[in-house]
């Protein structure tokens, strides 16, 4: 999933521009969206829903014949960001958030981090351009998301299993406790080199797909690193690809790791176990 964000002070033309990428985008995709709505509450007081989240619902879910509505206090960008994964959505368009790190296209003088493009007026968009510009962005993925994908192949029919593959970030290791790690990677090298180790291993007997996802930047404890979906005939043959696909990726694909502890810092070398490396010598192995 591709995922920009449009910023701007208030009547800046923030959501009739929201309307053009959308629309712009669907013709590449399925889009979903995500609104700051800051102080606003949709959670209507003395309704059933309401009620329902009163006695102690953690989540609340309404259904009418026309639309799906869930209420739940985890209410994060984040979080729904990854709900927009999760659905299989193509494209995330964001309206708000100026303090996120999600690439920008900003809307008058506003001062923000991260922006790909600002405009004085909306008025003056190339749309065509911008539906560029945010195909040219990184990929974001969850379990999910990737599994829903693969879902879709053309010979999914075949498939008797499929398997993934979750790493994230452990805690606690022998005598040192893991705060975060953060990755560095050349992003086109290490994108090309993880489709062409899927390429290859779809060769294999009774392979259907494969897919991988591996994030980058700051990760912290307990969170998500890599995915790897895995489509087969039978789990026989998924297994050991599944295996072998987790390895290639460590042995291969340039991605370095800075693990960050009580104890300091350090770029980590997974097969060696060393600290104090120079990235420049330490591809993750």
């Amino acid at each position: 999933m591709k995922i920009i964000s449009i910023v701007g002070y208030k009547k800046t033309g923030k959501t009739a521009l929201v309307e053009q990428l959308v629309k712009a985008l669907k013709e590449h995709g399925s889009v979903g969206t995500v609104k700051h709505l800051h102080d606003h509450s949709l959670h209507t007081p003395d309704t059933d829903t309401w009620k329902h989240a009163r006695a102690g619902a953690d989540v609340v879910i309404g259904v009418t014949p026309h639309e799906l509505v869930k209420f739940s206090n985890e209410n994060s960008l984040d979080c729904a960001i990854s709900e927009l994964a999760d659905e299989g959505m193509d494209f995330a368009v964001v309206e708000g958030w100026k303090d996120s790190d999600i690439p920008k296209i900003a809307l008058g003088d506003v001062d923000v981090p991260n922006i790909i493009l600002r405009l004085d007026i909306q008025e003056n968009a190339d749309i065509d351009m911008i539906v560029n510009m945010v195909q040219n962005q990184p990929e974001y993925h969850t379990l999910e998301s990737l599994v829903k994908r693969i879902r879709q192949t053309g010979e999914i029919e075949k498939a008797g299993a499929i398997g993934t593959f979750t790493g994230i970030v452990r805690a606690v290791s022998e005598n040192a406790r893991t705060e975060f790690l953060e990755f560095e990677t050349y992003s086109e090298v290490a994108r090309q080199k993880m489709d062409e180790i899927c390429q290859q291993l779809k060769q294999k007997d009774g392979i259907i797909d494969v897919l991988m996802h591996h994030r980058t930047g700051v990760i912290q404890k307990g969170e998500d690193i890599v995915h790897i979906v895995v489509a087969a005939g039978h789990r026989e043959q998924m297994f050991p690809v599944l295996r072998e696909a987790i390895e290639r990726l460590k042995a291969e694909v340039p991605i370095w790791k800075k693990e960050h502890a009580l104890e300091g810092e350090w770029w980590v070398h997974d097969t060696a176990g060393k600290k104090g490396k120079k990235k420049g010598n330490n591809p993750r192995n």
